[in-house]
């Protein structure tokens, strides 16, 4: 099946995005179609296509999506899938009604296995939640989803969070469609809990570095007692973005006399910022556990894990948010919330994988919004998806 070659690409990286491409094809056409046979005008892979691309042009609702379709050139639509009907040989696009019903019927957790259409040798998972304010319902609380971040930024995993449940529950089947045996996993302070540790270590062979705040009073305030003055083991860093100088001082000491399962080591990290448009400037502390020694992580190395789980919110959620408006989106009904997150989700992976700037692919996109997705994606030209 001939595809279309991308370009503007650095040659490792574009072999990387091709092989995505391609696993991304062979996986689309293995999603569960829920309708009846009967009926059916437009497979499922076609539509799945048109919203994905959709999406990735900026078009996110349902009525968006349905309008990016069927503004596409011809040439276009026979791309996606679609084919002439009736006498007069008129290619016609799915209208917003098809798309909601579907796409918020598809099983999310099949739609989510396209989050992995590319081998990520993974050395860190940062897990971290995030509601999807726009599909809050009247008094029903909005859809809440945990993810899983490589160290590289891809999305590697996404779970709901059952209503009226937490994350802390929603993290082991989250991580259990990983290979995690030697991966260090980072989370916030809620998974700071005896039986995660215990899970990781024990059932996936991972590592863990878990932050430790008041709501575990009895842990926070060991780590808080520590004579830090004393410790020598420190790592001093120092950087510059969104309009803030931060300095980081990280001091590691070994520790094993913690009421915790398989703490080797206790951090602490102090962050130092400056806004530089008004000079002001505050101070904070964040402690942190793991299970490594410190051969395998001496404060440096402590730190970088830290920093990595810190960057969930700018290479995650700042992205979704920001760029593809997933806060605004009004989207509530079935499966649809989870479900467009996570198209939104791929896009973010495939405009990385480019090894452009995420501005700067979205720049792209703009310029080309019919043709652009469909080249990111790697749709063929002389595409003919099956039903």
């Amino acid at each position: 099946m001939k595809r279309q070659s991308v370009t503007s690409v650095p040659r490792s990286e574009s072999l990387s995005l091709v092989s995505a491409q391609v696993a991304l094809w062979q996986r689309l056409g293995e999603v569960s179609d829920p309708r009846k046979a009967r009926g059916r005008r437009f497979p499922l892979s076609v539509l799945l296509v048109i919203a994905l691309c959709a999406t990735a042009a900026g078009f996110g609702s349902w009525r968006a999506m349905a309008q990016w379709a069927a503004a596409a050139e011809p040439q276009e639509k026979l791309r996606l899938g679609l084919v002439p009907v009736g006498a007069f040989g008129l290619v016609r696009a799915p209208g917003a009604d098809t798309l909601r019903r579907v796409l918020s019927a598809v099983r999310p957790g099949e739609l989510e296995v396209l989050l992995r259409v590319r081998e990520v040798a993974l050395e860190t998972v940062a897990a971290d939640g995030k509601a999807l304010r726009g599909s809050r319902r009247g008094t029903e609380s909005a859809v809440m989803l945990i993810g899983a971040m490589a160290q590289d930024g891809t999305l590697v995993a996404q779970q709901r969070v059952a209503d009226k449940s937490n994350e802390i529950p929603a993290l082991t089947p989250l991580l259990s469609v990983l290979d995690l045996r030697g991966v260090v996993v980072t989370a916030d302070a809620l998974h700071t809990q005896a039986e995660t540790a215990k899970v990781l270590v024990e059932e996936m062979g991972a590592h863990f570095v878990l932050t430790v705040k008041r709501n575990q009073p009895t842990l926070w305030e060991t780590c808080r007692s520590i004579l830090w003055h004393e410790v020598t083991a420190v790592h001093k860093e120092s950087g510059r973005g969104h309009g803030r100088l931060e300095t980081r001082v990280t001091k590691v000491v070994t520790w094993g006399d913690l009421a915790f399962p398989y703490v080797r080591q206790v951090a602490r990290v102090v962050r130092h910022r400056t806004v530089e448009a008004s000079g002001k400037r505050t101070r904070e502390i964040v402690y942190l556990i793991t299970d490594l020694t410190s051969q395998r992580a001496a404060p440096e190395v402590v730190a970088r894990y830290a920093r990595g789980h810190w960057g969930v919110e700018n290479k995650i959620h700042y992205v979704r948010d920001v760029t593809f408006g997933d806060d605004a989106a009004r989207i509530r009904t079935g499966h649809g919330p989870q479900n467009v997150s996570t198209l939104r989700s791929i896009t973010i992976n495939f405009l990385r994988w480019t090894g452009s700037s995420i501005a700067d692919a979205q720049r792209r996109l703009a310029l080309a919004p019919h043709k652009a997705p469909l080249d990111l994606f790697g749709v063929p030209a002389d595409q003919q998806l099956s039903s």
